[in-house]
């Protein structure tokens, strides 16, 4: 067991230090996945050059698409902040004011280093970060070119093989191809969902950057647990700052958080079903995990990841008790 553990932490270890080259590789295998039905489908009714360039064209419009969506939302906000900044400076006073009048004394260094600066310095990092999107889109796209034209290649390989192993690894692919493919039209559908009901309800509540507030829903909806928590709070704080009212804030709170509710722990079920039946503590584990490992974007690879190895161990006898336990389903009485 302990020998198990330290493996387990330099593997670990390994794959932060890793990380510039093994996550686009998992996003591009998880993109594979994903593409890879239409690509099959193109290859019978047109040559096989035509077809790869058709399904390039349609993963690269919707990865650059999201990467832009991303840039746009952020970015809008960031310009908010900085635009807004001498408004924000002031209401930061008169809280300060406030507290001070209640006999709550705030550390001076806060007042003094809350200012236009800290805020730019925020809104630079926040681009930095969006180039940093856009880079790992690229290099993603270059591996996902790659792993479309050897998938038959090692498909075959794999084929050859002795031994029942090769089959069951064959099974475990397309069984989770096609859970992930699932897993991404569910959360499509009710991130759209989600971003349209966030952008009509801060359009209704006259909160500025609506369209920007439902963008970020939209795409953070995609990272289960955190993203949905980020996408409420991000809107709360900013409705404390445009309307100084705690008041306008917790409506603004209560109803996002409603939304992610019914949208994430009723709608989402339902439509998944039996096919994604995975331990709800693995799902958040998973994210925090991924979170930890590899930022922002092992959060939301965590739970493919986590799919995907539940899957694996489902095919072969010795360890398909890890993805009975790890499943969330409840087998009945012994």
């Amino acid at each position: 067991m302990l020998l198990g553990l330290c493996a387990a932490i330099l593997v670990a270890g390994a794959m932060v230090l890793a990380q510039s080259l093994v996550v686009p590789i998992l996003f591009a295998v998880f993109a594979i996945a994903l593409v890879w039905p239409l690509q099959r489908r193109l290859a019978g009714l047109l040559t096989g050059p035509v077809a790869m360039l058709l399904t390039m064209a349609v993963a690269l419009v919707t990865l650059v698409g999201m990467a832009l969506l991303i840039a746009w939302a952020f970015g809008g906000v960031a310009q908010w902040v900085v635009a807004n900044s001498a408004q924000l400076q002031a209401l930061y006073a008169q809280k300060l004011a406030f507290l001070a009048a209640q006999g709550i004394e705030v550390a001076s260094v806060f007042a003094e280093n809350f200012n236009t600066r800290w805020l730019v310095r925020i809104a630079q990092e926040v681009t930095g970060q969006l180039q940093g999107i856009v880079s790992f889109t690229i290099v993603t796209v270059v591996f996902l070119v790659l792993g479309l034209l050897e998938v038959e290649v090692v498909q075959r390989q794999i084929a050859r093989m002795p031994g029942e192993t090769p089959a069951a690894l064959l099974r475990a692919a397309a069984l989770t191809a096609q859970k992930f493919r699932v897993y991404m039209l569910v959360r499509s559908i009710m991130s759209v969902v989600t971003g349209l009901c966030v952008w009509g309800f801060a359009s209704f509540m006259g909160l500025d950057l609506a369209a920007e507030w439902g963008v970020i829903a939209f795409v953070l909806n995609y990272i289960p647990f955190i993203g949905p928590l980020v996408a409420t709070l991000f809107p709360t704080i900013f409705a404390i700052l445009q309307f100084a009212s705690w008041e306008v804030a917790l409506v603004v709170f209560v109803s996002l958080n409603l939304i992610q509710t019914v949208s994430g722990s009723y709608i989402e079920p339902l439509l998944a079903g039996k096919t994604l039946a995975v331990s709800s503590f693995m799902v958040l584990l998973a994210v925090f995990l991924g979170s930890f490992l590899w930022g922002i974007p092992g959060a939301f690879i965590g739970v493919p990841v986590l799919i995907a190895a539940l899957t694996i161990c489902q095919q072969f006898p010795r360890s398909r008790w890890v993805a009975d336990l790890l499943s969330g389903r409840d087998p009945g009485p012994a």
